[in-house]
């Protein structure tokens, strides 16, 4: 709680410092960013990106050695992808529905003449799927290829788990390999606060008060949709489905949002939100080294929610009406799209053009949004990992009840003679 508490008074000391810095010395702003509000940021974001390849690797490996049976790691996947797609269907539905009534594009004059945005191809479901193998393992470690570093880690897991007694020296070396990493989580959160001031102050001085007014609307669409998802949808999972409080919930994973919305990054927020998974919410190290890393490449609720506001958004401001079946294509575009997407800053407008091609939108109307995004970038990463933390406390939940069933099955079984 101590550190939570320094995040957040770096967090907003840092809005703060950055809203004051743009109105007072706007012209000066860029070389006090360049050389300390950025570099503090950075140093911050590359020590945890540092631990994020061998952490996901060590993990995953132990995890699926220790759950050990083929049969229960298929059904933890299933649950755990299941649970991601709904919930990211559900997001951009609610999204898409909020979008439609406020109709933030419908509210003042937008300026589109001009407008351009160099779109990147984002790459074919098809090819994202078949792409989980590697045939380089080295080169996927090297590209932080996080879908082909996951199937390779839970091989070796599998091979692990198979081979026992004969592979327990290298489980142990495996063992120590993620107490290591746990262990530099802990050291390199001790700057979480200072990289935290130096991101947000960045964040709002490069973005000044004036942007954030042109876009308001659309923001308060996207930061509503946000807190309707994370209230209804993981609120009531947890309630329901994990039988956990989710007012609980929030005090122990606060650190890891605080860290999700300051760098914009699942990956980066990946090694505190396991620490906390597991030594807070009572979720096994086998299930949270599976699940969250799972997560953070496959789940991307908050940023489904951008991208259904975002349409229809974009839509409004070029007086284009959606039909029910287009709308329908960006609910399936997006969940599909949010498989695979890196979870590093700026992918969701990647994903986004991916959409907007598919409904035939302009892709220049990114243009409208691109210089608010990395603002609402923080809000919906925090979002994103929370939703990993819900999976893996609604998972750890349901093997607990099947564990206990079946032990009080066996307990009924006719004993011996």
């Amino acid at each position: 709680m101590k550190l939570a508490r320094h995040i957040l008074i770096a967090l907003i000391l840092g809005a703060i410092v950055g809203l004051v810095m743009n109105f007072t010395i706007p012209s000066i702003f860029p070389y006090i960013d360049k050389y300390f509000f950025s570099p503090l940021g950075s140093i911050f974001i590359n020590l945890i990106k540092m631990l994020v390849v061998p952490l996901v690797f060590f993990s995953i490996v132990l995890g699926t050695a220790n759950i050990g049976d083929p049969k229960k790691l298929g059904k933890i996947g299933v649950r755990s992808v299941a649970f991601f797609l709904l919930t990211t269907a559900i997001a951009i539905t609610i999204a898409i529905i909020l979008a439609s009534i406020i109709k933030p594009g419908m509210v003042g004059t937008f300026n589109t003449e001009g407008l351009s945005y160099e779109s990147q191809k984002a790459p074919a479901v098809t090819d994202t799927l078949l792409g989980i193998i590697p045939t380089n393992p080295v080169a996927a470690f090297v590209e932080a290829n996080m879908l082909q570093i996951i199937f390779f880690s839970v091989f070796i897991g599998i091979a692990l788990a198979f081979l026992g007694e004969r592979v327990k020296t290298v489980l142990k070396v495996i063992d120590e390999g993620n107490e290591i990493m746990m262990y530099l989580v802990t050291l390199v959160m001790k700057f979480a606060p200072y990289g935290t001031f130096g991101l947000i102050a960045s964040a709002i001085g490069k973005q000044g008060f004036d942007a954030i007014k042109a876009m308001g609307l659309y923001m308060i669409v996207v930061i509503l949709a946000l807190i309707v998802h994370f209230i209804l949808v993981y609120g009531g999972a947890l309630k329901f489905m994990a039988k956990k409080d989710p007012i609980q919930f929030v005090k122990d994973f606060f650190p890891a949002m605080t860290i999700a919305f300051s760098t914009s990054s699942s990956s980066a927020t990946l090694p505190v939100s396991m620490d906390i998974a597991q030594k807070k919410m009572g979720v096994p190290k086998s299930i949270s080294s599976f699940v969250q890393p799972l997560g953070a490449t496959v789940n991307m609720d908050g940023t489904a929610i951008m991208q259904g506001v975002a349409t229809v958004f974009i839509a409004q401001v070029y007086d284009v009406n959606l039909t029910l079946t287009q709308l329908a294509i960006v609910v399936i575009i997006a969940v599909l799209a949010s498989i695979g997407t890196a979870a590093v800053p700026g992918a969701g407008l990647i994903m986004l053009a991916m959409v907007l091609n598919a409904v035939s939108l302009p892709v220049e109307g990114i243009a409208l949004i691109i210089g608010i995004d990395r603002i609402l970038d923080m809000a919906r990463t925090a979002v994103n990992v929370s939703g990993d933390a819900v999976c893996a406390v609604y998972v750890t939940h349901v093997e607990k009840i099947k564990d206990e069933e079946h032990i009080e099955n066996d307990r009924s079984l006719p004993q011996a003679q």
